[in-house]
């Protein structure tokens, strides 16, 4: 009877330690910040544990015919314990295709100075291929992108919108805020729209994320750079590809910081002035002055000026002044939730494209050209604009 008990312990503590979750990729991978020589590749686990990149050249070899180089979530030499990490891979080539593999170690244990390591967790080769990407290119005489706005957590929008601008040959995907109306914790995040991102394009096509006002909202609002744009110095950036230079900027919230809506944690006016200072020395780069057309993404437009809110109104004062000395060719903005084509003015020297939450806009460059076409959710085209290098 003893011996028969034992028996039936153990089969349960054995049937206890299978029934236990396996370490796996929860979200992700996708790619932040794709620039000519780096990206960064972003994913979530299910456990705590260490993460890697491995990178090979797309050469045609077998992935399996040299070890490859291995890029590690870490920071200050330490790799990071962590479900959620961010790897960023340095020394690429322009222009050039890397095949990747990401890796997650689950860790069991710290005792002291000694870690226990368990198993480790990685999509599958064998079944499928390689993820891929190439690095951007400034010598490319061509480039597209598409741009999506205010989706506000109606996922469906996202594929239906991607596939009217014909997304899977376009270079480059554009949000441009507002895709969720507020943010509460990370699962709110990736079913709210990156878990679809990821399944149509982000493993292998770059996506640049323009914060909005609604991302600021919410508790989970604070971390929201890391996970978009986690290895940069700010949210606001500077980005080449082909013959663009795009500004990426970062607007913030609508209403005057001493709103009650905002319950006294917010301080976007003194983040909007460290912004202008960091715009008007960007705007004097190389890569903004060889660029033969300068476009700046950035969610709050400050057109049409009619009864703008305190946000727009920083927008107006604090950017447009440097962006209209610098010349730039047009900006791209959404938060009205309709669509207006805003032709220059006396204040703003420059067309402002403010996209809708239903519609879709799609750009490319070529030649002398940087044509737009802005198509509905029935994917029929509302407008098109044509802007020439100066």
């Amino acid at each position: 009877m003893k011996r028969f008990l034992f028996s039936v312990i153990c089969t349960l503590l054995a049937f206890a330690g299978f029934a236990q979750e396996q370490i796996a990729i929860k979200h992700g991978p996708y790619l932040q910040n794709l620039k000519e020589t780096e990206t960064t590749i972003v994913w979530v686990a299910n456990k705590a544990s260490v993460g890697w990149v491995e990178v090979a050249p797309d050469d045609g070899t077998s992935y399996y015919r040299f070890e490859r180089s291995r890029f590690f979530d870490s920071t200050n030499g330490v790799k990071n314990v962590s479900e959620l990490h961010a790897v960023r891979i340095t020394g690429l080539k322009p222009g050039t295709s890397y095949r990747y593999r990401i890796y997650s170690q689950e860790v069991l244990e710290r005792k002291g100075e000694e870690i226990v390591y368990g198993n480790v967790a990685a999509p599958s080769i064998y079944d499928k291929r390689s993820l891929k990407f190439t690095t951007n290119d400034r010598n490319k005489p061509a480039t597209s992108f598409i741009m999506l706005n205010d989706i506000h957590g109606n996922t469906d929008y996202i594929p239906k919108l991607l596939n009217n601008a014909g997304f899977k040959e376009t270079d480059m995907i554009i949000y441009n805020g507002d895709m969720m109306n507020w943010l509460m914790d990370e699962e709110d995040l990736f079913k709210g729209f990156m878990d679809v991102t990821v399944d149509l394009f982000a493993t292998h096509k770059p996506m640049y994320y323009a914060r909005g006002n609604h991302e600021t909202r919410g508790l989970f609002a604070a971390s929201f750079q890391h996970y978009f744009s986690p290895k940069e110095p700010h949210l606001y950036f500077l980005l080449r590809q082909g013959p663009v230079c795009f500004i990426f900027l970062d607007t913030g919230e609508d209403k005057p910081d001493s709103d009650i809506e905002y319950h006294g944690i917010t301080d976007y006016d003194n983040y909007r002035t460290e912004q202008a200072k960091w715009l008007s020395e960007i705007v004097k780069s190389p890569d903004f002055l060889d660029a033969k057309f300068k476009v700046v993404i950035a969610h709050m437009p400050p057109l049409p000026d009619q009864d703008l809110w305190h946000g727009q109104g920083e927008v107006l004062e604090k950017f447009v002044p440097i962006l209209n000395d610098a010349q730039v060719d047009v900006m791209l903005s959404g938060h009205l939730h309709q669509y207006f084509n805003n032709k220059p003015t006396d204040k703003v020297h420059f067309p402002v494209i403010d996209n809708s939450s239903n519609t879709v806009l799609k750009g490319v460059i070529e030649g002398n050209q940087l044509n737009m076409e802005v198509k509905n959710m029935n994917g029929e085209v509302i407008d098109k604009i044509s802007i020439m290098a100066k």
